[in-house]
């Protein structure tokens, strides 16, 4: 049995799209047992009209719900112990839930869920990580958006944190791993990103396989499994991949409507659209993973409809299914042994140069 904790409240359309969406995802996954937060007037009426949901629930009023624009310092200190967003990531804190779910304000989900849960052992900074459509299936590209600015070690951080996820997600034994770059030959980049590259390559762990510099159009061929990146630079590689598949399918239905031959060939062409338009929704691959704390957090897309809030807990229900977390910490407990094992080992050799 896996326990989801639910944000009801979060999203453009708050309980409306993620009771359904939460319902949807009950009938792909019976064994989910929920946790709902939210305000009992706006959500109990909906809840009432999914029965099987309800019984497969547990629902926790709140007090207040934290707006998409309001500002992370303002929702951490305002709502704080009273909001359904609180309240949710802290069911995951008390053991009540396995992961946590919302579509809520992204920048006050994070502050809050760094407050609550805390960062793992050797973590610095959180990432978030997004599943990225490619041409050839799906791979994990992180930081889109927690840490703006990363130095070489927080990159090798994230490598680690995007290829546990990769195994959980994808069941890949030994993920690639590329550096987001602005060439693939060594002598490009700034000096945290080649910095990042030589002790990624050095460490030479078990558990993934480093495949070097990647550019930009990397990213939509799926060279590697796991892009890494900083969250400055992430984030507006994520925004402008989803923009352009606005662009392309805006440009498709001008097009397709211009004449009454090309009305006609997109008739007989339907399926093949269908399919198209299906590859580049961005709900199918809903579900930003908070990495990095010591519990999970998935962030779905506000404006989600229910079948994109479903996906973001088929996310979460996978997650904790293979435990996320236990296998990240695994990996960085073995990295950070090893990386210290190394330094005294280092010591040790110039304390006998000298002697």
């Amino acid at each position: 049995m896996v326990r989801i904790s639910v944000d009801l409240m979060g999203g453009d359309h708050g309980p409306s799209v993620t009771i359904p969406g939460a319902a949807l995802a009950l009938e792909r996954h019976p064994d989910i047992r929920f946790v709902l937060h939210g305000l009992a007037a706006e959500c109990e009426p909906i809840l009432e009209k999914y029965q099987p949901l309800k019984q497969a629930s547990t629902f926790v009023p709140a007090e207040m719900a934290v707006a998409m624009d309001e500002k992370p310092s303002q929702a951490l200190r305002q709502g704080r112990y009273r909001s359904s967003m609180w309240r949710a990531i802290e069911s995951v804190k008390n053991g009540d839930a396995d992961v946590c779910i919302s579509a809520g304000n992204t920048g006050a989900l994070m502050a809050m869920s760094k407050f609550c849960l805390r960062t793992m052992a050797n973590i610095e900074r959180p990432a978030i990580a997004a599943i990225w459509p490619t041409m050839r299936g799906e791979s994990i590209v992180l930081d889109v958006g927690a840490t703006v600015g990363a130095d070489a070690q927080q990159l090798i951080d994230f490598a680690m944190m995007g290829a546990a996820m990769s195994r959980a997600l994808f069941a890949i034994e030994r993920p690639s791993i590329g550096l987001l770059n602005v060439g693939v030959e060594e002598i490009k980049g700034n000096e945290e990103v080649k910095e990042a590259g030589r002790l990624i390559r050095e460490a030479n762990m078990p558990n993934l396989a480093y495949h070097g510099f990647v550019e930009g159009d990397d990213l939509g061929k799926g060279t590697v499994d796991v892009v890494v990146t900083e969250g400055f630079v992430g984030n507006i590689a994520l925004k402008t991949a989803e923009g352009t598949a606005r662009q392309i399918a805006q440009y498709l239905r001008s097009a397709m409507s211009r004449t009454w031959t090309a009305k006609l060939g997109y008739l007989l062409a339907k399926g093949a659209f269908d399919r198209l338009r299906e590859k580049m929704d961005p709900g199918k691959v809903n579900g930003g993973v908070f990495l990095g704390l010591n519990g999970v957090v998935i962030k779905s897309h506000g404006g989600a409809d229910a079948d994109g809030f479903a996906n973001a807990v088929d996310v979460g229900f996978d997650m904790a299914r293979e435990g996320l977390k236990a296998r990240i910490e695994h990996d960085l407990n073995f990295y950070h042994s090893r990386r210290v094992g190394a330094s005294d080992a280092d010591t040790k050799s110039g304390e006998q140069d000298k002697a």
